[in-house]
């Protein structure tokens, strides 16, 4: 078991002990900001999965209300990571609940799919937990090979948590190499699927949702396509990699640097809190942003209130 983590959802009941401890991997690399970009690249990735998209495309509103999407998942995985383990048993129970109602049957393969099938949540998962990883790799910092391995051995915990055996989810870089070149086979993009890429990298929000929302994913799509592997870029009709990306590279790079040490300077802070919890909800700033915060070596001070 890697450092940082507790031995898995049946460990004791003591709900004050974390799944996830403050000096894990999982809190470097999911408690940066630029995990919202990773957020993004593993729905553009898991739609090309047909079973996967299929409960999408049947059970899902996101198109309609893609923030209520966004908070949602959002306030998940701080639940898991950044909660106590009496939150993060609450949050994957109901989970759980959702997945029990999600079935029926794929247009495209004509197979019968189910939200709680093992081989469709593991997907969901290692497309997640993965993505996390290559956003913060790509724009807010260096991990050692070691530090990819810990933090990809500390995520089974997160898999356990919705039910996957431990034996079955990959547990480091070269095992989720093995199993995304096993899984590739398998993968193909209905119109359905390209119509939600398309939303993703292009998002087109209501008129109704605030103009700095809007405008922020604009710039968030783009971020989020820049890194999805290149034969997945082809199979989903995304643009080549070219130099035109390399400017929107580097702003990003500056940009995803930059934005935690913004949050310790005393006038930036609220407007940006404020700004967060009107994207992402109040939850994953209380539980992610505001603890990753008050851990950060470089500032001794604890972030205020936003009640």
């Amino acid at each position: 078991m890697s450092a940082g983590v507790d031995s898995g959802p049946d460990a004791g009941t003591d709900a004050t002990t974390r799944f996830f401890e403050p000096g894990s991997v999982s809190w470097k690399v999911i408690g940066h900001p630029v995990a919202l970009i990773g957020g993004l690249r593993a729905l553009i990735i898991q739609t090309m999965h047909p079973l996967a998209m299929a409960g999408v495309a049947q059970y899902s509103d996101f198109r309609r209300d893609p923030l209520k999407r966004l908070r949602g998942t959002s306030a998940y995985v701080a639940s898991v990571v950044f909660g106590d383990r009496e939150t993060a048993l609450a949050a994957a129970a109901r989970v759980k609940k959702v997945h029990e109602r999600v079935r029926g049957i794929d247009p495209v393969t004509g197979k019968q799919f189910s939200a709680d099938d093992p081989e469709t949540m593991l997907w969901v998962h290692c497309t997640e937990v993965h993505s996390f990883l290559a956003a913060y790799r790509a724009y807010a910092g260096h991990l050692t090979h070691a530090e990819r391995d810990r933090y990809l051995a500390e995520q089974v915990v997160a898999a356990e948590l919705i039910g996957l055996p431990r034996a079955m989810v990959p547990d480091s870089v070269a095992s989720y190499r093995r199993y995304f070149a096993d899984v590739r086979p398998q993968l193909c993009v209905s119109d359905t699927a390209t119509a939600t890429i398309d939303f993703v990298a292009r998002p087109r929000l209501s008129a109704r949702t605030a103009l700095d929302l809007r405008l922020a994913a604009r710039t968030f799509g783009p971020a989020a396509v820049a890194i999805v592997p290149r034969d997945l870029r082809r199979l989903g009709g995304l643009p080549e990699r070219s130099r035109r990306e390399l400017p929107l590279r580097a702003i990003n790079n500056v940009a995803w640097r930059v934005a935690p040490l913004l949050g310790h300077l005393p006038v930036l802070s609220t407007v940006l809190d404020g700004w967060a919890i009107r994207m992402v909800g109040e939850t994953t700033v209380k539980l992610a942003l505001h603890q990753v915060r008050a851990r950060d070596p470089r500032v001794g001070s604890r972030p205020r209130s936003h009640r």
